[in-house]
């Protein structure tokens, strides 16, 4: 099984580490190729205005001077043409993606990429407990393969693409796995943060702050919080089927004249 791993905080990060890690308790046809430098947030984004740089970082290793969905597409359509992966792992990024967070995610997007190709394709995220400085690696560490291979066994329809956080507690404190739909955030603010440098001049950092609050027991947060693995179906085709029945029963005989 080849199997490609990618991240979005870079090819430094030590979660691209942990990724590779858990590939190679797979598999020893594995192949890295993330973004230059970090791209968190940069969630389903392509680079069309300019061109791409890849640099060999070593054997089966490669850098990308763009988003992680330039790096599965230099991946499969260029670097591994002739024989593409079989699996793609995004991750393992060094904070939960769960709920809303989902659709700023980087990590989630290499997934979604890989799953758009045709490839069976996971995003892996490690809950930060805190410090993302000080991240506890060891449940994705300990239970990655497991829980990959399991995944894999089972299958999954093409269109569809696994997102798998781990809890922010050591690996001997999980405890177990929760197959859950995607949960909400009750209180999600945005806040922008003004400061002025040096010279100055104003700059800016856009911060999300979650609230604490109870989430619900049957979502990816409630797993996380109950210090179990969880794992969410996620879909490339966003049409909310109930709401599209309902608006052609009331809507489908609309006309253009008012």
């Amino acid at each position: 099984m080849r199997i490609l791993v990618t991240n979005d905080d870079g090819i430094h990060a030590p979660g691209l580490d942990v990724a590779e890690t858990i590939a190679r308790a797979l598999s020893d046809d594995v192949w890295v190729v993330a973004p230059e430098s970090e791209q968190s947030g940069a969630s389903h984004s392509l680079t069309l205005a300019g061109p791409l740089r890849l640099r060999q970082v070593r054997e089966r290793r490669y850098a990308v001077s763009g988003t992680p969905t330039d790096c599965v597409l230099m991946a499969c359509l260029h670097l591994l043409k002739d024989q593409p992966p079989d699996l793609v792992l995004s991750g393992v990024n060094p904070g939960s993606n769960l709920a809303d967070d989902i659709t700023y995610s980087g990590t989630v997007a290499g997934a979604m990429e890989g799953c758009a190709l045709g490839i069976p394709a996971i995003a892996l995220s490690q809950d930060p407990a805190g410090s993302r400085l000080e991240i506890d690696w060891s449940a994705g560490e300990a239970h990655g393969p497991a829980v990959i291979r399991q995944l894999l066994a089972a299958g999954w329809p093409q269109g569809v693409l696994m997102n798998v956080n781990f809890p922010g507690i050591p690996a001997e404190q999980v405890c177990g796995l929760s197959l859950v739909p995607q949960g909400h955030y009750d209180m999600l603010s945005t806040e922008i943060i003004a400061r002025t440098d040096m010279r100055e001049r104003p700059y800016y950092w856009i911060g999300l702050r979650h609230h604490e609050t109870v989430p619900a027991e049957d979502s990816d947060l409630g797993a996380i919080a109950a210090g179990r693995i969880s794992v969410t179906p996620l879909h490339l085709n966003l049409t909310e089927q109930a709401v599209l029945r309902k608006m052609r029963e009331t809507l489908g005989r609309m006309s253009l004249k008012a």
